[in-house]
């Protein structure tokens, strides 16, 4: 299997992802794992790198957390678990803890799809495994979050890491994940590769904050294995600066009565590019999708919301829905819906929308007292604070404080 997955990737190093800029990854440094110190609690990272992680929800603290892991460019430098019911550790740890480990990695992510997957299959086989993998045992029901950490400290490094998460059978797993950069680093480029398991009945919300610099480029690509009556959650949310992302998460729902929710919240500032978006494909019979994207462009960022619901059987539910707000003559939001049907019992719509703030909205608050700007800045946030569905009360205000601490640059 090695062997194959090599070959693969070894024909793809040059092979250009379908959708963003392609990125020359020469430019780049490949540090080797292992360049930073190790530490056995997250508040003991220096204290820069803490300040950047209560920006995208990570709790140096771990206040209310069931476990923590913290990769700093190629390195994990931070694993613990406080929890009986989920484990959280990094992929060259659990390589060496389980032996059938090796059957999930590359299975809903293939190591050919593009130069970013190739070179993470290469790097991985090469210089030994990074990122993470969260478990979640058969049954349990931990409702304290499992937090996660990419962060990238050093100038021009490639980061890349290979995610995989497991949900037992009838076991339910919140995660909050945040991805930052030092405030030095001004230079970089990540690629995470994720790759989620959902077993029977089980249940997975998956919470991502980004915080990248301004000139970094990021390229995430995330497979998801929906099985029966099981139920996948992803909320994400991007509202600072960088220079281009690209991400287009898919999730197949081949168990019977399964479900998915993608929901983000995209923030295009200064020249940022955003090609974001997601992909459903309901192949088990009673499966259900929905995505939600809300998108605001201002100076001069380019934002293009992709999403794409196929339905492959009988009695498949679907809808996709992006609505954006154009701040700037300068920047630009493209919506891309597609549905895909090929059954006879199913049901699939989509609605996009793309337009101004109203006149009569601002007319109304500096009525109020507000200055135009102030008038704007409320209606942007309003426009982007949408509920976060799925989550238990004391996750659901933690993501919400979150929402609205990456929100005060809008």
């Amino acid at each position: 299997m090695l062997r194959d997955t090599l070959g693969k990737a070894e024909k793809a190093k040059e092979k250009k992802a379908l959708y963003g800029e392609d990125i020359d990854l020469e430019k780049f440094i490949k540090e080797e794992a292992g360049e930073h110190e190790q530490v056995t609690k997250a508040n003991e990272v220096p204290k820069k790198v803490q300040d950047t992680l209560l920006k995208v929800g990570v709790d140096p603290n771990e206040s209310e957390r069931s476990g923590t892991f913290i990769q700093v460019d190629q390195t994990g430098v931070c694993s613990t678990c406080g929890s009986e019911s989920v484990e959280i550790m990094g992929m060259n740890v659990a390589l060496e803890k389980y032996n059938w480990l090796k059957d999930y990695m590359w299975k809903s992510v293939a190591p050919d799809t593009d130069k970013y997957t190739a070179q993470t299959a290469l790097r991985e086989a090469n210089e030994g495994p990074s990122g993470y993998f969260i478990r979640s045992l058969p049954g349990s029901k931990e409702v304290f979050p499992l937090q996660a950490c990419m962060f990238i400290g050093d100038e021009k490094v490639m980061q890349t890491a290979h995610n995989v998460i497991i949900a037992e059978e009838n076991s339910e797993l919140h995660i909050i994940t945040g991805c930052a950069t030092g405030e030095d680093v001004s230079s970089a480029l990540h690629v995470g590769v994720s790759e989620f398991y959902l077993k029977k009945g089980a249940k997975i919300t998956f919470t991502m904050v980004h915080n990248w610099a301004e000139q970094v480029d990021v390229r995430p690509r995330t497979g998801i294995m929906v099985g029966d009556d099981s139920t996948y959650i992803s909320n994400y949310i991007l509202t600072s600066p960088v220079r281009s992302i690209q991400s287009y998460p898919t999730a197949y729902c081949t168990g019977t009565n399964s479900k998915v929710l993608f929901q983000s919240i995209l923030g295009g500032q200064k020249d940022s590019v955003l090609d974001m978006g997601s992909r459903v494909l309901l192949e088990g019979e009673g499966s259900k999708a929905e995505m939600i994207s809300r998108a605001v462009s201002k100076d001069q960022s380019q934002i293009y919301s992709r999403g794409h619901l196929a339905g492959r059987t009988q009695n498949v539910k679907g809808h996709l829905e992006c609505h954006g707000l154009v701040l700037s003559d300068d920047s630009m939001i493209y919506a891309v819906p597609e549905l895909e049907g090929s059954s006879t019992e199913l049901e699939m719509s989509h609605e996009a929308a793309v337009g101004k703030i109203a006149e009569e909205e601002v007319l109304y608050l500096t009525s109020r007292g507000l200055t135009e700007e102030e008038a704007a800045s409320m209606i942007v946030r309003g426009f982007l604070s949408m509920d976060i569905t799925g989550l238990p009360p004391e996750l659901a205000s933690e993501t919400k404080r979150m929402l609205d601490a990456s929100l005060q640059g809008m």
